[in-house]
Parts: structure tokens; sequence; C-alpha cells
């Protein structure tokens, strides 16, 4: 008698056990419970960290998202290093009901990246109902997936999240390592793209492309935070101060102008004239070698040795950048910042954006420009849908 009530405890805990389990999954799976008559806008976000989610709320609050009825998605790795759970607990702390979650199942390695593979289908509905895709900043990809070995300087940190985040761009933009996948954009080319800094990188290395592990040794021949030093500023493109000073508390990015290349994006849609030099927050260490299939440079540093934008040749709105114009830094006057070590008092990036125009502008335009995309895509998918 008690071996049978104790065989139906156990049968009951497993039953609630994969009951729970299922609730959990689908709760965490937002593209399973929609279609493409789904009547909000919907914007896709890789790495939906804390970071991610206060750079996204910033952005709406600031009016610079400008939507109406909207849901943020975040989507994330199964296998990811990262613990969600933060991101999850905070949503519900600061009771926001535009962000949720879904989360990536399916078998990647370093083999199957670049062709279908068992989370093709995945992509697919991402691309099927979602109205844009965002990649954010992050840690360094592992060289062996562009073919080189790895650099003493190289950090690699977070090898699942670039298999997702890879394989994505590559589905949606095809690349020279697959000449034969046709790529889901040729089905929408103009669906929208955005990528910052780490973001860039996936979107170059996913086409094809290849990077410089790090720019100070290999393109500036500097191997010494003193020497990068003696360089101008504009070639520093993260904080080597920080590095000397680690007790200081300075900010590890570092704000430098750009040059806009005439024919890009930047002055052809957004009407920034080519002698404009905007500053921007950047803080990297790798940077674009030879570019991705379909990628065009549409910005550089002041010295033309770093590539700071690309634009794509045949989905025009496709648009990776090294630096970060979403960073919520950007947009607040009281988070005040040191640089160097002899600085008394700390400055804003708001400031520093306002004081060098057409800076503020140039990054409110990206944010236009963006807002405009995504609601036209929108439109086109609620129209084909009714």
């Amino acid at each position: 008698m008690k071996k049978c009530i104790y065989i139906r405890a156990v049968i009951f805990c497993l039953i609630l056990f994969l009951i729970t389990s299922y609730l959990l999954s689908t709760e965490e799976r937002f593209f399973d419970k929609i279609d493409n008559k789904y009547p909000e806008v919907v914007i896709a976000v890789f790495y939906p960290s804390i970071g991610t989610i206060r750079n996204v709320e910033a952005l709406i609050t600031n009016n610079l998202l400008t939507l109406e009825k909207f849901k943020i998605v975040g989507v994330y790795y199964k296998n990811e290093s990262y613990d969600y759970t933060q991101s999850k607990k905070l949503i519900k702390e600061k009771g926001i009901d535009w962000f949720i979650f879904h989360e990536i199942q399916g078998e990647l390695n370093e083999a199957n990246l670049f062709r279908r593979n068992p989370c093709t289908s995945e992509f697919e509905k991402i691309f099927q109902k979602a109205d844009a895709l965002i990649f954010f900043g992050g840690a360094d990809i592992p060289p062996k997936i562009y073919g080189e070995k790895t650099n003493l300087l190289t950090q690699i940190r977070t090898p699942n999240r670039h298999f997702v985040e890879l394989s994505c761009a590559f589905h949606f933009l095809g690349g020279f390592q697959n000449k034969n996948f046709k790529p889901f954009l040729d089905k929408n080319p103009d669906f929208p793209i955005l990528a910052f800094c780490l973001g860039l990188q996936t979107l170059n290395v996913a086409t094809g492309g290849s990077l410089y592990q790090d720019l100070w040794s290999e393109i500036y021949k500097v191997t010494y935070v003193e020497d990068v030093l003696e360089l101008p500023e504009h070639c520093w493109h993260k904080n080597p101060y920080y590095l000397l000073y680690p007790l200081n508390k300075l900010s590890r990015s570092t704000m430098h102008r750009i040059k806009l290349l005439p024919d890009g994006k930047f002055c052809r849609e957004m009407k920034m004239k080519s002698e404009d030099q905007p500053f921007v927050l950047s803080s990297h260490h790798q940077a674009l070698e030879k570019l991705g299939k379909g990628m065009r440079v549409i910005a550089t540093s002041l010295d033309g040795k770093i590539i700071e934008a690309v634009e794509h040749v045949k989905y025009p709105n496709v648009l990776g950048v090294q630096f970060h114009p979403e960073n919520y830094t950007l947009w607040d006057y009281q988070i005040k910042v040191k640089f160097k070590p002899n600085q008394k008092d700390g400055i804003s990036r708001k400031e520093i954006l306002e004081d060098n125009p057409p800076s503020f502008e140039f990054h409110k335009k990206i944010w236009t420009w963006f807002t405009k995309k995504v609601i036209e895509n929108y439109k086109k998918r609620i129209g084909k849908s009714e």
C-alpha cells in the first residue's frame, strides 16, 4: 500500500514538473504564440541583458524610438552563459509589459552556423513575425569562425551567444561561406536590421568577412598603453587611461569624431553632410578587416583606418555601426564621467554631443530613420496578412 502511494506521489510530482516546465517554456517563446497578423510592432533584439533593457527603455523614454503599440522581444540562445533570470526579474520589478522573451532552441556549433541547421526554423519565425532586428554590443567573436588563429589579446567569453547571432545574421543576409544559400531578406529586402559595435562585427563575420583582433597593435602598430596615449585621441576607440588608472573610476569608453562618406546612408538618406564630423561613443579593440558579402563602408575614423559604419548594397535598411548610439548615458545630463586622471569634474556624454554639433542631431537622425523603416515594414507585414 505504502509503495503504491509512493509511486503515485512520484508520478504526480513528475506530471507537475512537466506541466510547469511546459508553461515556463511557452512563456519564454513569444514567437510561438503569435502569427504574422499580430497587431503590434515587433522588434527582436538579441542579448536581452539588463544593459540592453536599460538602453531600450531610455530610447523609448527620450522619444528616440517613437512607437505606439509595440513589443520588444529579447531573443537569446538556451546555451548562453548570461543569467537571463536577472533580466526577467528586472522586467517584473519595473512593471514593464512591452519587453518579453523568446528562447531559441536547437544545436549550434562552429560547423553548422552558415547553412540550414536546427535553429533555422527559429530564425524563420523571427523573420516572418518581427518587423526589425537589433544586434547589441559584447565580447569578442572566436576567430576560428572567420578562419584565423586566436590573438593573445582576443577574449573569448560568450561563444554560444556568437553562435546564435552569427547564424541568425547569416540566415538573414547570406554570405561568402555558402553561395548557394538563399538569404531570408531576398523575400523582403526592406527588412530593417540595426547593429552596434559587436553587432557590426557580427554582420561582417556572418557574411564572410574578417576582423582585426586588436586595432592598436595590428593597425597602429603599438603594443604599450603609454604609446597609445601618444596617438591622436580619435585613434583610441576605447579609453587607454582606464587601463593605467583602474582605481580612478574613469570611463572605459571614449568620445571621438568620425568621417561620413558622401554617398553613404548617413548623407544620402539622413541628410547629414560629408563635412560633418559627429562625436560618437565607442569602446572596442577590434575592427572590421575584410568586408563580408554585400557590406559597403559609409563611415570611417578621421584617419580612414577604422571602419565606423557599413550598409548593405542589396538590402537598403541594414545598418551596422562600430559605435554606440543606443547607450542610455547619451541622453542623461545627470550621468557624468571622467576620461582622464587629472580631470577634476565629470561631464555628461549628452553635454559632449550637444556642445559639438551636429553630434546630437546625428544620433537622433539614426533613430528617426530606424523608427520610420520599422513602421514601414510593420505596415507591409499587416498588409500582406490582411
